[in-house]
């Protein structure tokens, strides 16, 4: 198992209740988007407007609108994300990212 259960039904709520939550595509994730669709230049920041849980293998996942003028959905792991470090959550999302990632690196490609 990957996630802590009860750290992830906790956090989920607290996360519900903070939407919409500005973040910061970190860049893989930029050159991903632009991959996808090579025109498009995607701006770095996003507002989160809704969260999720994809199981154990996806975790929290985060879906937003890239400030690009698309009106493609992206749902990304909250682990492709960076968050503002003065957020309430801050610490907490942190927490669970370094967690989740943690936990993968250790289960290997």
């Amino acid at each position: 198992m990957i996630d802590n259960p009860d750290q992830v039904e906790r956090l989920l709520v607290k996360l519900q209740q903070a939407l919409p939550l500005p973040a910061r595509m970190t860049p893989r994730l930029i050159a991903t988007l632009r991959a996808r669709a090579p025109l498009s230049h995607p701006h770095q920041s996003c507002q989160v407007k809704s969260v999720s849980y994809a199981g154990d293998e996806g975790g929290i996942v985060c879906h937003f609108e890239p400030e690009d003028g698309s009106s493609e959905v992206v749902v990304v792991s909250i682990t492709h994300l960076d968050f503002d470090p003065h957020l309430p959550l801050a610490r907490e999302i942190a927490a669970y990212q370094k967690h989740r990632l943690k936990r993968l690196r250790r289960l290997g490609p």
